[in-house]
């Protein structure tokens, strides 16, 4: 299956047109989101920013409904009560409002959650390392992969509100070990880098977030992934395929 991926979002709602587009176009067969849906540099006070990033992202659950969402934890951060980088105390009851909202319009809740997997691609915001998987239980090590991926799922929100957790943790800084990379690729977001690439398994997609004066950090890009292969494309900003 051909995987369209669409990182950090951070109340851009054009991200949510350029994969609507290539989905249309063919490119992909379906979509996971990374999420960090609300906040952006000087956005506090612009709650109408925010109310328009989670309705556009329900419209696109609705026209999409086989999509996959991965919070973040600037997602998490409002509902948990968990001050973050960004956080708008002006726009807490519409994130938390609206959050439950995307929720809600999904056919299938369980399509919303930390982690997600596809095949041999494993999707969240941060990444999933063995150390993490020791701390929810020894006995992991050695589980059936969607056993390990549940058990992240109902992790409490304090194992999940670390820097080693996949909400949190960033491999482009980090080195780890990742988990089970020599049968599952991985696919994160949450640390903005400048082009996507692949490192110790896993690939690194945030490529949409800006500096404080709203410079674009990367490329314009999203990555179609194959999920049995792990192999991916690029996508730019014309929709065009590049390896």
């Amino acid at each position: 299956m051909n995987v369209l991926v669409i990182p950090d979002i951070h109340l851009k709602t054009w991200l949510f047109d350029k994969a609507e587009a290539i989905l249309k176009e063919g490119k992909a067969d379906m979509a996971v989101c990374l999420m960090d849906m609300p906040d952006d540099w000087n956005m506090e006070l612009r709650i109408d920013r925010y109310r328009e990033t989670f309705d556009r992202a329900i419209a696109f659950a609705v026209s999409y409904p086989d999509t996959l969402w991965c919070y973040g934890n600037h997602d998490v951060s409002y509902s948990w009560g968990k001050l973050e980088l960004g956080y708008s105390p002006y726009a807490e009851r519409t994130v938390i409002t609206k959050l439950k909202e995307l929720e809600n319009s999904l056919q299938d809740h369980s399509r919303i959650n930390i982690m997600h997997r596809i095949d041999n691609v494993l999707f969240s915001h941060g990444g999933l390392t063995t150390e993490y998987v020791k701390r929810l239980g020894m006995d992991l090590l050695d589980a059936n992969i969607d056993d390990v991926i549940a058990a992240v799922n109902d992790a409490s929100y304090d194992r999940l509100w670390n820097d080693e957790s996949p909400l949190w943790f960033r491999p482009q800084y980090k080195t780890r070990e990742v988990f089970r990379a020599e049968l599952y690729k991985q696919v994160v977001g949450h640390t903005p880098v400048k082009e996507i690439y692949e490192k110790n398994g896993i690939i690194s997609t945030d490529v949409f977030s800006t500096y404080r004066d709203g410079t674009q950090i990367g490329e314009s890009a999203m990555i179609v992934i194959d999920s049995k292969t792990g192999e991916y494309k690029k996508m730019d900003k014309k929709n065009s395929l590049h390896s």
